[in-house]
């Protein structure tokens, strides 16, 4: 009986402790359920947490736009990160293992986060008792670059690994490789593997060996502490420790390593070039961006496009000296010098060079878009161009010089001194005001802004002080040059551009140079215009400074006070290119004004052309189909005139006359006798000082006298002092 018990005691005893067993099997499988519950639930938050912060515009670089001229050769870069991205293909796999025994030896094995490495790196650090190693995946550090700040926080690690997740995901190894290769900051504004190379060692990253391939991977933990050109030093130990850990996983052999280590770092830096003479030019092809092709500056520097230029670089450089050259700027202000801007362009307008000021600053106000008064540079876009197109009015037409007062409005001559009457060449040639005035108000304002406005001069002004460049709003040199094309191109306005051809990252053209092209006057009319200007930088107002290239051109000056002017102009043009030089103060006032002429606009001018190769072996030619413009011929008095007898035809009595006055052969002389009370005409004779009249009475009691004509202007001199016949020599 005992035994029976005994037996049924250890039955429920094992049935107790299967009930045990089961209870704890059932705990266990309960808590693996839960914590695969948990952990499924933690993997969607995961997801759900790095699919809400990856984006994959924030993948997309910042690439480098670059600014070339005609030739390829480079003017400057654009960036807001200098990076040249590369395809992961054009990375050879010996630079690609560089960066992986640095920064992540199992890259290949987890899926954005390495719980092995995490373990490696807490021990290392333990044991050691400082940080000396990192758990960050390259994929988590292409999460932080492109996503995160560098915030050190538990939160913003647990942002990285879900977001490293999530890209492993979405992306191939390869891809993630190429991307973080291309997102690497090296120092010294250095971004991405190509450009690294570049600057570094100045080739391309499929050229870098494994000692070069090491020294940039040693870079990106520390890249101003481990520059090579700050520290060179801790550069070297660094890169060999790279070396040691290619030799270490299998990547060199022993001996390898131990040869690289002895080599030196063979830096071949190329510094990017900062070039300040072209930055006015550069800050205006930006502006031309964004209005012609509706890239803002943000795309511009990020876009990585390649932007083709027309500049000259001669003239570029030409002009940026000469605005450091104090003698063309001359102020008042012993502790501020005048400013200035200067634009050239060629027929078709492209846009060779440009200063926007005095050590101009990239951003800073460029003159060369600021309107200002054009003082008498506006004359012969207001008034003379358009009086010539009328065809009612030549050359060498007479226009009134006289002190006149339209209304309110009373013009003056600079000089004080007035002729009574001009012609239109002279007065263009010294700038007198009075004739300008009066011509406006014969041609009609209106008919002077109609001209204007096919030139893009828009004018709120309705007064006759358009004639002299008094303008409410003013004009910008770039205005005034472009205007003046047509002068040098047979009337032809053309649009001024500084992009020749605009491409994108892919190499894809997708913009190029303007083909807009206005006539504003006639061939004939231009050129009539050119032979005009030409007499002013001769013979007038633009004497000032030397140059061997012809050139057609017209000052302008604004005055402030008796004392000094606020405007100095010159606008201008060779056969083959036209431009606008302006000097002044931002500000002008009683304490700041300019203290020299347009004479230093007109040297200015002349100076930077000089600097411009093959412009002295230049003519203006004549245009096919236009009437040449012939020299003026000038009036010269008759002071003296004598009648002596002489034998004419059929030996009879004669006169011969001879008398002073031009040498100009196209002059016109008439003959007049006097007697008894009557005129009587007794010849003509262009381009002689001499004249004989046959058949004359020696008994009649007469006088002579000549009047000189002008054929340009159809005026008459003069008339000579009368004389009587002296017939005492031999007849």
């Amino acid at each position: 009986m005992h035994g029976l018990r005994e037996c049924f005691g250890k039955i429920g005893e094992n049935h107790m402790d299967r009930k045990r067993i089961e209870k704890r099997l059932f705990q266990i499988a309960y808590f693996v359920l839960s914590a695969a519950i948990v952990g499924l639930f933690v993997y969607f938050v995961i997801l759900l947490i790095g699919n809400h912060y990856t984006d994959d515009e924030k993948l997309v670089m910042s690439r480098t736009s670059i600014i070339v001229d005609q030739k390829g050769q480079e003017i400057s870069r654009l960036y807001a990160e200098n990076r040249e991205p590369v395809s992961l293909k054009k990375i050879p796999e010996r630079v690609q293992d560089a960066f992986i025994v640095t920064e992540d030896i199992r890259f290949y094995d987890h899926s954005g986060i390495d719980l092995r490495g995490i373990s490696r790196a807490i021990v290392s650090n333990l044991l050691s008792g400082e940080k000396r190693e990192g758990g960050s995946t390259i994929t988590q550090q292409l999460a932080r670059n492109a996503y995160l700040s560098n915030e050190k926080s538990w939160m913003r690690k647990a942002k990285e690994a879900a977001i490293a997740i999530s890209l492993e995901r979405r992306y191939s190894k390869k891809q993630i490789l190429e991307m973080y290769l291309n997102q690497l900051y090296f120092g010294h504004g250095i971004y991405g593997i190509q450009t690294a190379s570049r600057f570094f060692f100045n080739k391309s990253a499929d050229e870098l060996n494994e000692t070069e391939a090491a020294l940039l991977a040693a870079l990106p933990k520390g890249p101003n502490g481990y520059s090579p050109i700050l520290h060179p030093k801790k550069a070297l130990e660094r890169r060999n420790l790279v070396i040691g850990l290619l030799q270490k996983h299998g990547k060199l052999s022993a001996e390898q390593s131990v040869r690289m280590k002895g080599t030196t770092l063979g830096l071949h830096i190329q510094r990017i070039q900062t070039h300040p003479e072209y930055d006015s030019y550069v800050d205006l092809v930006k502006d031309e961006a964004q209005r012609r092709f509706h890239i803002d500056e943000d795309e511009l520097i990020r876009g990585g496009y390649k932007i083709v230029v027309p500049i000259n670089r001669e003239a570029q450089k030409a002009s940026y000296q000469a605005f450091k050259d104090n003698r063309y700027f001359r102020g008042s202000n012993p502790k501020l010098s005048p400013q200035g801007a200067f634009v050239l362009m060629n027929k078709n307008g492209a846009m060779l060079a440009a200063q926007g000021g005095r050590n101009y600053v990239r951003g800073s106000l460029n003159r060369v878009q600021s309107s200002r008064q054009p003082g008498s540079s506006f004359k012969p876009l207001a008034v003379y161009g358009p009086a010539l197109d009328s065809g009612k009015y030549q050359p060498y037409s007479l226009l009134q010089d006289k002190e006149v007062s339209y209304g309110k409005y009373a013009p003056t001559n600079y000089t004080g001194r007035y002729t009574g009457e001009m012609t239109m060449y002279d007065a263009i040639t010294v700038s007198q005001n009075a004739p300008a005035v009066w011509l406006l108000n014969q041609i009609g304002i209106e008919k002077s802004k109609s001209y204007l406005k096919k030139m893009d001069i828009n004018l709120p002004d309705k007064g006759l002080a358009i004639a002299l460049g008094g303008l409410r709003d003013g004009v910008t040199p770039l205005q005034m040059a472009s205007a003046y094309t047509a002068f040098d191109n047979q009337g032809v306005q053309s649009e001024p551009w500084f992009i020749q051809t605009l491409y994108d990252h892919q190499g894809r053209k997708i913009g190029g140079e303007p083909a807009e092209k206005k006539k504003v006057f006639s061939a004939q009319t231009a050129w009539y215009m050119t032979r005009m200007l030409q007499s002013v930088v001769k013979n007038g107002t633009g004497q000032a400074g030397y140059s061997a290239s012809e050139i057609a051109g017209k000052t302008g000056s604004v005055a402030y006070s008796r004392n000094g002017l606020s405007d100095a102009w010159f606008v201008g043009y060779t056969p083959e290119v036209t431009g606008a030089v302006w000097i002044g103060y931002d500000q002008t006032n009683e304490k700041q004004y300019l203290s020299g002429s347009s004479d230093d606009a007109v040297s200015l001018f002349k100076t930077i052309i000089n600097g411009v190769p093959g412009q002295s072996r230049l003519a203006f030619e004549k245009p096919d189909g236009v009437a040449d413009l012939d020299q003026p011929i000038r009036m010269a008095e008759v002071t003296r005139l004598t009648a002596k007898g002489t034998l004419g035809k059929f030996a009879m009595p004669a006169l011969e006359l001879n008398w002073n006055g031009s040498k100009d052969k196209r002059m016109i002389y008439s003959i007049y006798a006097e007697e008894n009370g009557k005129t009587k005409l007794k010849g003509k004779v262009t381009g002689e000082n001499h004249y004989r009249i046959d058949f004359v009475n020696p008994m009649a009691n007469a006088s002579y006298y000549v009047i000189p004509y002008n054929p340009q202007t159809g005026r008459h001199g003069a008339t000579s002092p009368k004389v009587e016949a002296n017939w005492f020599s031999k007849l």
